[in-house]
């Protein structure tokens, strides 16, 4: 915490000043997805929204008391859990407190996620009026059989409403969540999901792959495992999915976006500026990240912190007026260099060896010997192309470039160095 509360208050040094963006973890849902993996508490309970909510402007106090340089925030996030949990006088008070430590910029992106099954017309406008102008709608799939298999009934109609009413109150960007390899889910089904999507015709959309981890996510022992596709048909439906989508005029957004021409993301992508972190891809490359609430990760300078996971403890510790944060990690050089690596991938499909040696100061075949011998079979399989100065994601490479990233990754290398290690023993 102390750290963290250390680069909050040098973000200026060098005189740099960067944007700030915002994220804000609301925790609660009303009922249970299976498939999810969120940080998320289960409740009907509007009281511990409302203790939730105290907690947080005790937060926002602390962070903002100890943040140096402009509070000017280019961008607004509020994720989940499902934020439209909360009673529309506690979502105009959050606001109200975001506002009183930090100035909206008039061109910034305000975005927050719905769950159109709680949410009517007059949320929307509610939503329109503290200042979003981006909704994130979660869909996953509009199959029946697939949404009883995963305790999520959403009908087409409750989704329609919910978009038509960000387009009719000015809301400047509207994207949609799928899911592919839930249970009950084929190339057929998927298929007419993508109708009704494309009928939506949303200005982004998400094509998430569902990670089957019932180890680690309890809602997901209640998934028959096996309901859920293999994995040549999950293939079969995100190849339909990229097919069906640039058919539609989608522009494929790397890993698993997409986004109509016009829109920013495939702006930011055309012109070099797309960036990615862990809430996805952006258009904001250089701001700093300041996260609130349960569970909650920052990005400061060269710092990640997460906060407390569970409630109590996060509770506990801002009543010792404490920054509520758990871990965190301050990204050595090496980390850095890789991280820009990975990003151009995924953001780009390709890197400029050239680039990488001068803002970093190595020789890249001498100190990527290892990887680019391990990028080899991928490149004998179409998957990329390694030239003199470049490495180049190829179109069949592109729906698996998080494989061809993972390469760069020097903290999955060393645990793949201590598994073989551990077979050996």
């Amino acid at each position: 915490a102390e750290a963290y509360r250390s680069w909050l208050g040098r973000r200026t040094i060098g005189g740099i000043g960067r944007a700030l963006s915002l994220y804000v973890h609301i925790p609660f849902c009303n009922t249970i997805c299976y498939y999810c993996g969120c940080n998320k508490i289960i409740t009907k309970d509007h009281g511990r929204s409302a203790k939730y909510i105290k907690y947080l402007a005790r937060e926002l106090d602390m962070q903002a008391a100890a943040l140096d340089g402009s509070h000017d925030v280019i961008q607004l996030h509020w994720g989940g859990g499902t934020p439209t949990f909360l009673l529309d006088d506690e979502m105009r008070r959050l606001m109200e407190l975001i506002n009183k430590h930090f100035r909206l910029l008039p061109n910034g992106e305000y975005s927050i996620e719905v769950d159109p099954r709680k949410v009517n017309r007059d949320t929307v406008k509610l939503l329109a009026e503290l200042g979003f102008n981006r909704m994130s709608v979660g869909v996953q799939d509009f199959e029946p059989a697939v949404q009883v298999a995963v305790n999520r009934v959403q009908s087409l109609e409750e989704t329609r409403i919910v978009i038509e009413a960000a387009r009719e109150f000015g809301f400047k960007s509207v994207s949609v969540d799928l899911i592919y390899g839930l249970p009950k889910q084929n190339v057929i089904s998927f298929n007419h999901t993508l109708d009704e999507v494309i009928k939506l015709s949303p200005d982004r959309l998400s094509v998430y792959n569902y990670a089957h981890l019932p180890s680690h996510f309890k809602p997901q022992r209640r998934i028959n495992e096996i309901e859920l596709p293999s994995a040549d048909a999950k293939l079969q439906i995100l190849q339909t999915a990229i097919r069906r989508l640039t058919d539609a005029g989608y522009v494929f957004i790397g890993m698993d976006h997409f986004a109509k021409p016009e829109d920013e993301l495939a702006i930011a992508q055309r012109q070099g500026r797309l960036h990615r972190n862990f809430q996805g891809y952006s258009t904001h490359a250089e701001a700093d990240l300041l996260a609130f609430g349960v569970s909650a990760i920052s990005k400061v300078g060269p710092t990640y912190c997460q906060n407390y996971r569970t409630l109590d403890e996060y509770y506990d510790v801002i009543d010792s007026d404490t920054l509520p944060v758990m871990r965190g990690l301050e990204l050595t050089a090496d980390d850095l260099l890789r991280r820009s690596i990975i990003q151009a991938l995924m953001c780009h499909f390709e890197l400029s060896l050239e680039s990488i040696e001068i803002a970093h100061l190595i020789d890249f075949k001498s100190y990527f010997a290892a990887e680019l011998v391990d990028l080899k079979p991928m490149e004998e399989a179409g998957l990329l192309q390694i030239e003199d100065r470049w490495i180049s994601v190829l179109p069949k490479g592109r729906m698996l470039v998080r494989a061809i990233a993972m390469v760069f990754d020097r903290y999955l290398r060393a645990d793949r160095e201590r598994a073989r290690y551990s077979k050996v023993i």
